[in-house]
């Protein structure tokens, strides 16, 4: 159910949404936008795969539609005051229903999909993340996201390529959160920002404790950077490249950052 893929290094990378598994009961309750899946994570494995040696991945394949487990499992906010999507979203990302009417899920089925599917990857990732730091005294959680650039209904204007979320740098080492912004600003053309409209999601909050041994980082990227940010979501190779070398540079940094050691 939950893709893990073991590394030997000391990052783990989690990919909460790039999967577009919808059992067929859940299907069925869908309506033409639920059932189109915008809201997805496009070819974010695709991405970042093979861009480290020895990383540890560890990647949800059922759709955010279907629960989101980047969120909290009391389903608390992560913006209070903010338009966002909940739990099991009831709602895509420009705030248009996608469920048919009277199909939305209620409790009982909202804690039937929390154990079925959100439970098992967190247990996933909370097992690679210690077994990482039982070799190398700390580990990093790179969480990996992407958006679409503009959606008015959760942010205004078009949103930075590069956004870093550390929990209002509290999530991982000052040195970590450092030098993925020194990388970021230092490419031309792309733009970037630190704790702006996306923080990191629960996942970040929820794992990211540094005097534990465990950093947390999430890179939410636009769309745009490395596809069409519309159907069918085309992945474009060029643009791709270009951005997978900086992704490359930033993984290497924060790997280097833990063999080093006393620069934390």
């Amino acid at each position: 159910m939950i893709e893990v893929t073991q590394g030997s290094g000391p990052i783990v990378l989690g990919v909460p949404h790039t999967g577009t598994d919808v059992p067929v009961d859940i299907a069925g309750m869908l309506n033409d936008r639920g059932l189109a899946l915008a809201d997805t994570d496009w070819n974010i494995h695709r991405l970042y795969g093979g861009l480290l040696d020895n990383v540890t991945t560890v990647r949800a394949p059922i759709h955010r539609y279907v629960i989101d487990v980047n969120r909290g499992p009391d389903d608390a906010s992560l913006y209070p005051g903010q338009n966002t999507t909940g739990l099991c979203p009831v709602t895509d990302f420009d705030g248009n229903p996608i469920y048919r009417d009277g199909c939305e899920p209620d409790a009982q089925e909202i804690e039937r999909r929390r154990q079925t599917y959100h439970a098992p990857y967190h247990r996933a990732l909370s097992t690679e993340l210690a077994r990482v730091k039982a070799i190398h005294g700390m580990a990093i959680l790179y969480d990996c996201h992407s958006i679409r650039g503009k959606i008015p209904y959760l942010f205004a204007d078009t949103l930075p390529d590069f956004n870093i979320g550390t929990n209002s740098s509290t999530s991982c080492a000052v040195s970590m959160e450092k030098a993925v912004e020194e990388i970021c600003q230092s490419v031309p053309g792309f733009t970037s920002v630190v704790n702006g409209r996306f923080k990191g999601g629960w996942t970040t909050r929820n794992y990211g404790h540094p005097v534990r041994g465990i950093h947390a980082i999430q890179m939410e990227l636009a769309q745009s950077t490395y596809m069409q940010e519309a159907p069918p979501w085309t992945y474009d190779k060029a643009r791709a490249d270009h951005l997978r070398g900086t992704l490359s540079r930033i993984l290497n940094a924060l790997e280097q950052l833990v063999y080093s050691g006393g620069s934390l």
